[in-house]
């Protein structure tokens, strides 16, 4: 392996921070399944217990998104982040389902690659910016589009990779900021190099870096970028077959943990330094086909794979070095806590929640395992429509969210009891993992962005006139309008909780309100007209 460093301190230091200064916490869900692609919605967010998009039932906005794209939304403050690939075929699209054809799509329409930011709170779509525009560079798989990567932000920038066509970041207003061309990225088969399927991966950002992973048939790299400026920090290329998993970053804060960069990938599972890209440990025995994201906690890192023979679960403790890969007949050592074969999901990201793993596969098998041990939890069916899952798990309050590529959406309560809530419908397929964030779930489906949460109805408007209420003139009467220094009112002390007697309006005696809500203030001070409510 060899490391490609460039020493650009000024830019690096001026970069260290990847969050803004914030004074309360900000609503986020910066890239890929969220915080460290944990997929776990932090903190009470209160969803819907059922919903349903066909009908409008926990839908609180849902907004048209042109294009084909599997990546997924990210979520930054007040604002809601998607890229697209629009095609200027308006019949294209793509194959969900569960088959094993390696086809590319016949579609090399010109394209839009573009992103897209919505208001949070209302679906508003606030800028669209094309990012390049052109005849795809490479082709894609039927079940695919050439939008497939989730982009990541810091709440400064925004950061979408668009493969063969590139790396961009944008502020978070859309203003084009700086763009990298990695080359042509020649991702498909491993067996059979020309059913090319296109990149999936996705850029995380980590300390000022832009990182991002890119395994192809030849001359894979993995490469680090300064995410204010575009300039390559280091790259370090990787002896590697295509590979579609997104990498993170492993960090704890417990004592002598260092931050190590995860990467899932066929000939080895790798483990770098993640400032400058040398490579600490690899773990051989992987699928040939890689793509979910490698998971973690504090004291462990989960990664697997689903292409047949191997499917492994592999469960290794961090702070390796060196080659860790097992000797024949092993599944455990003092670095590697657990492992398996046969059991690994093929598309789908497992989750790691209150000391379980989670791993969903494309069939709808959903498994629970002791994260300490390996010991099978449970091992039961999502009862599906027929096409199965691409997208990853989610868990917001406890409950583990699963969404189908049907368009069914199901919830399976944490814990070590399985069961399954009826299929919450979304009405289109669903490729791209949802994003949890401000007591709302985005759901992408084909065509619309989905934001699902409590909706609370709104007020009925009252006529005029209805009995509910009624105008009452100045001057009728009912109100009287008392001058300033008319004695009428004396300065009650504020917090008192007591009234006293008003002349003209008779004694309202002792507040037997907890809370000083009644306390009248001085009111030698400009009074006005009092009002009264009534029914």
């Amino acid at each position: 392996m060899r490391a490609f460093l460039l020493l650009v301190a000024v830019t690096v230091l001026g970069s260290i921070s990847d969050t803004p200064a914030q004074s309360v916490p900000v609503v986020t869900w910066p890239g890929f399944r969220g915080v460290n692609a944990a997929g776990i919605g932090e903190g009470p967010q209160q969803l819907p217990e059922l919903w349903n998009a066909t009908t409008g039932q926990g839908v609180v906005w849902k907004a048209d998104v042109p294009g084909l794209a599997h990546s997924s939304p990210v979520v930054w403050g007040d604002r809601v982040y998607v890229t697209s690939a629009i095609s200027s075929l308006p019949d294209a699209t793509f194959k969900p389902g569960l088959y094993g054809e390696g086809t590319a799509s016949e579609d090399k329409s010109v394209q839009r690659f573009v992103v897209m930011a919505f208001e949070r709170k209302t679906g508003k779509k606030l800028w669209e910016r094309t990012a390049v525009q052109g005849e795809p560079k490479d082709k894609r798989h039927i079940k695919s589009t050439y939008a497939s990567s989730t982009p990541v932000t810091n709440g400064r920038e925004v950061v979408a990779f668009f493969g063969s066509h590139g790396l961009y970041a944008f502020d978070i207003n859309g203003k084009p900021l700086w763009d990298r061309d990695l080359g042509k990225l020649d991702v498909g088969a491993y067996d059979l190099p020309e059913y090319e399927w296109g990149p999936a991966s996705s850029p995380i950002i980590y300390n000022g870096l832009v990182i991002v992973q890119c395994d192809q048939q030849k001359n894979s790299f993995i490469a680090a970028f300064d995410v204010k400026s575009g300039i390559t920090i280091w790259k370090t290329s990787r002896d590697e077959l295509p590979s579609w998993g997104t990498p993170t970053v492993y960090q704890s804060k417990k004592p002598g943990r260092a931050a190590e960069l995860v990467t899932n990938s066929s000939n080895y599972i790798r483990g770098y330094d993640p400032m400058i890209g040398i490579q600490l440990w690899r773990l051989g025995g992987s699928s040939k086909i890689t793509a979910p994201t490698p998971v973690f906690n504090d004291d462990y890192i989960l990664i697997a794979s689903g292409r047949r023979d191997e499917k492994p679960i592999f469960v290794i403790r961090p702070g390796a070095r060196g080659d860790i890969t097992l000797p024949a007949g092993k599944t455990s050592s003092d670095k590697i806590a657990w492992s398996m074969r046969g059991r690994g999901p093929y598309m789908p990201t497992p989750i790691i929640y209150e000391d379980i793993a989670y791993v969903l596969g494309n069939d709808g098998i959903f498994d629970a395992y002791d994260l300490a041990t390996g010991a099978e939890i449970y091992r039961q069916r999502i009862p599906h429509s027929g096409s199965g899952f691409s997208a990853s798990p989610v868990i917001a309050d406890g409950r583990i969210i699963l969404s189908s590529e049907d368009g069914d959406m199901f919830v399976v309560p944490a814990g070590r009891t399985f069961s399954v809530s009826q299929p919450n419908p979304m009405g289109e397929a669903l490729m791209a993992t949802p994003a949890i964030a401000g007591a709302t779930m985005y759901v992408r489906g084909e065509k619309h962005l989905f934001a699902i949460g409590t909706v609370i109805p709104k007020a009925p408007k009252v006529p005029e006139g209805s009995g509910r209420f009624r105008k009452v003139p100045e001057g009728s009467g009912r109100f009287r309008k008392v001058p300033e220094g008319s004695g009428r009112f004396r300065k009650v002390p504020e917090g008192s909780g007591r009234f006293r007697e008003v002349r003209g309006f008779g004694s309202f005696g002792e507040s037997r309100n907890p809370e000083p809500v009644g306390t009248l203030r001085n009111l030698s001070e400009p009074s006005g007209t009092l009002y009264f409510p009534f029914e």
